[in-house]
């Protein structure tokens, strides 16, 4: 076995050990305020489903990546690379519908009295379960084509046509009816990236106005007014969507290209590399800028 595929190996070991340690340690968190912290707050269940999707995302990505890339190519059958590639493609969805509905619920949570979202703050809450299970619902049933086209190693199944995947393989019949589903199923991705733009540019907006007020009511003030809990989780959510905006990008370029054009070992490792990006990385924001870490690590250092 090449170095450069061992070195490699490991390095999609640690980026899905990493990742998983950081949202593992947001489950245990937001558990345990569930059961002995003080009222959980809506958007901590947001978080929460989160951390546990892109837990997904790095254990269905991430392990068969680092296995394959170890050199282990025929570990999965047609069965196991039907379950993992619709299990990752299920919580990719699923990662997606939950920091849309995270940008939605912030900027419904700041909205000034005055404005239209003001309306829905009181019944916003109330829907985070619901939409929840809506998302799980139409995400498992959007994805049944998986199902149907995914197959094992080609080295296992003597296919000789279709996308070689290196552990696993599909064949993707080229025609109008599947060109029509593919448009069809990334409508509600494109819908659900226009409204983290939106909502992104809204809560820019309102950051912007409350500076400026801060500004003409204090002055010339020393004191920092940027440090409220409000505009904490403006920048939170702010810094999310733009990973997962800039990351979702990328990979759904290159997925394109791998799809209608040549597939090679390297696309595939580098869309496994960009698609646990934003997993791995989105953990570390939420544990840096939320303040139940903080409280819990003052405490610790106390005793």
């Amino acid at each position: 076995m090449l170095s450069k595929d061992i070195a490699l190996g490991f390095f999609f070991l640690f980026q899905t050990g990493f990742g998983c340690l950081g949202n593992f340690f947001l489950l245990v968190l937001y558990t345990i305020t569930f059961f002995t912290g003080p009222r959980m707050r809506a958007i901590d269940l947001l978080l929460w489903h989160l951390a546990f999707v892109n837990d997904l995302v790095l254990l269905s990505k991430g392990i068969p990546q680092t296995m394959a890339t170890l050199g282990l190519t025929n570990f999965l059958d047609d069965v196991g690379c039907k379950f993992v590639f619709y299990c990752h493609k299920v919580a990719r969805d699923l990662s997606l519908c939950t920091t849309c509905l995270l940008s939605s619920f912030q900027v419904i949570t700041l909205s000034p009295r005055s404005s239209w979202w003001a309306k829905l703050k009181a019944r916003a809450p109330k829907c985070i379960v619901p939409l929840c299970f809506l998302c799980w619902t139409f995400c498992l049933l959007t994805n049944y084509k998986i199902l149907l086209h995914m197959k094992g190693p080609k080295g296992s199944n003597n296919i000789t046509a279709g996308k070689d995947f290196i552990y696993c393989s599909a064949i993707f019949p080229v025609s109008l009816y599947i060109v029509l589903y593919l448009l069809i199923i990334s409508l509600p991705d494109v819908l659900c990236v226009g409204i983290m733009l939106v909502t992104s540019g809204y809560m820019v907006f309102v950051l912007y106005r409350h500076h400026q007020r801060v500004q003409y009511i204090h002055g010339n003030s020393l004191i920092p007014h940027n440090d409220s809990p409000e505009t904490r989780a403006i920048q939170t959510i702010l810094l999310l969507v733009i990973l997962f905006v800039s990351f979702y990008s990328l990979n759904s370029i290159l997925a394109l290209y791998i799809h209608y054009g040549e597939t090679s070992s390297v696309l595939v490792h580098i869309s496994a590399f960009l698609a646990a990006c934003y997993p791995t990385c989105s953990s570390f924001v939420l544990i840096v800028s939320d303040f139940q870490v903080k409280k819990y690590y003052l405490a610790l250092c106390k005793r």
